[in-house]
């Protein structure tokens, strides 16, 4: 009789592989992807502001990926789409906020 339990690879394989990546990951990966949007667009903003950047760029980044038809996993997949997403959210935000301070 075969399990129905799927077959274990090794702990960094599973980690990397892992669909779902929780709350704490959530946060976790929102930091990251807030600090590195921070990094590539050249800003300056607290841990705060690059956790909400980068929770807001994990659902832009996200709805971007399933547009594309294009599918992520685990702690890296999640982790580069929302810094793409975050990246976009300041961009946005940049354009928005200089054509408003222009009038």
């Amino acid at each position: 009789m075969k399990s129905a339990l799927p077959k274990k690879g090794n702990l960094m394989e599973d980690q990397l592989s892992t669909a779902g990546v929780g709350f704490l990951g959530m946060l976790i990966i929102g930091v990251i992807a807030g600090w590195i949007a921070e990094k590539v667009t050249a800003s300056d903003h607290g841990l705060l502001t690059n956790l909400l950047v980068g929770i807001a760029g994990s659902f832009v980044g996200g709805w971007l990926a399933s547009l594309l038809n294009i599918q992520f996993a685990g702690w890296l997949g999640n982790l580069l789409v929302a810094a793409v997403g975050a990246v976009l959210v300041l961009w946005l935000w940049r354009f928005a906020t200089a054509h408003r301070t222009a009038l």
